[in-house]
């Protein structure tokens, strides 16, 4: 199985509420496909969210890197010589994670099907079901009692919080959803950067003291203080996850070696796709410290791929692959089933995706 063309795409979905952040708010999933085309009747399907305010990738700057970078030095490539077609894509540009995963996914795509396997078997295997969370933007806090609410009627037994966007209010913000939804729902917060050590430490210990009961916090200092993160971590008894500070394998390193986190967070949109994820997994096994794999605001495709890494690896322990429940409409058909907090990964080979608008 021979790639003969690569091919790129855009896509519009509008989302169910706006996503709000820390850093962005977003009313639609405005996304980059890609197909590759082969000498046999396959393809495979890739997908890039833009998320310039994390990754600094663009549309127009992923498109390019794919079409002009990636493309050219991938056609006529066998799909089994998995390893020389991913050191190329990871040495095409630097940087350009968001245009490398979403070719790398639709590698891997192309690779399982021609192994004749969905792609988490060929990745390990680990289990067929998953179960996600689902975001609550950042809001004032009626709102976000508001949504959280509605996330539980529709079935989500973990939520994961927004903040970072009000010192004193965040708590207040996690204080009233907590006692909204009850002790057994799951509440996970998530700064997106959005305070500094001090400030995190206080806000974190004054959670705990007032009983909010957070399974962990995400990414509460900004991504290149690393050394704050370390401080946070040891200084609260709240588990500390990392996000934005992790790219790569060797940030996963530096961030294990100085036990700046407790937990890491994959994001393919990070890492380049899954071939790199793979190398933060092994890692994460070596020093004993559990994943989650999550995604940024993006539909099915990406997710998808995402899932299937999740439901590859033991060492994933929490799922954070909302995506397609955010969005209003699914254009695709196949893959992996959303229906509502649970994620149930396909029989067919590859990602299961069978049809995408645009190719």
């Amino acid at each position: 199985m021979k790639i003969t063309g690569i091919r790129t795409a855009t896509i519009e979905i509008p989302l169910r509420t706006p996503f709000k952040t820390a850093l962005r708010t977003a009313y639609n999933v405005n996304d980059v496909l890609v197909c590759i085309d082969t000498d046999t009747e396959a393809k495979g399907y890739g997908e890039a969210p833009p998320t310039a305010v994390i990754t600094g990738d663009t549309i127009p700057s992923i498109r390019d890197a794919i079409e002009n970078y990636i493309a050219p030095a991938l056609i006529g490539l066998n799909i089994d010589d998995l390893e020389d077609i991913e050191e190329i894509i990871d040495k095409s540009m630097i940087h350009n994670t968001s245009a490398k995963a979403a070719v790398d996914m639709a590698v891997y795509d192309l690779f399982a099907k021609s192994c004749g396997k969905p792609l988490y078997q060929i990745l390990g295997g680990a289990r067929r079901e998953l179960e996600t969370d689902l975001t609550v933007s950042v809001n004032p806090v009626d709102v976000m009692v508001r949504d959280a609410l509605n996330a539980v009627s529709r079935g989500f037994h973990i939520l994961k919080i927004k903040v970072g966007k009000g010192g004193r209010e965040d708590v207040e913000r996690l204080k009233e959803v907590r006692r909204a939804v009850g002790k057994d729902i799951v509440i996970r917060a998530d700064a997106n950067q959005g305070w500094t050590a001090k400030d995190a430490i206080h806000y974190i210990r004054m959670m705990e003291e007032e009983g909010v009961d957070l399974e962990l916090v995400e990414q509460p200092v900004p991504a290149w203080d690393l050394e704050g993160m370390q401080l946070v971590t040891s200084q609260v008894h709240t588990p500390i996850l990392a996000d934005e500070s992790m790219f790569s394998a060797s940030d996963a390193l530096k961030i294990l070696q100085m036990h700046a986190a407790d937990l890491l967070n994959i994001k393919l949109m990070k890492t380049g796709g899954i071939h790199q994820a793979l190398k933060i997994c092994t890692l994460a096994e070596l020093y004993g410290v559990q994943c989650m794999v999550g995604c940024m605001l993006s539909s099915k495709i990406s997710v998808s791929a995402a899932a299937h890494l999740a439901a590859g690896k033991k060492v994933v322990t929490k799922i954070d692959l909302d995506g397609p429940s955010l969005c209003r409409t699914d254009p695709y058909t196949g893959g992996p089933v959303y229906d509502g907090p649970g994620i149930i990964m396909n029989d067919t080979p590859g990602l299961g995706i069978t049809q995408v608008p645009g190719f």
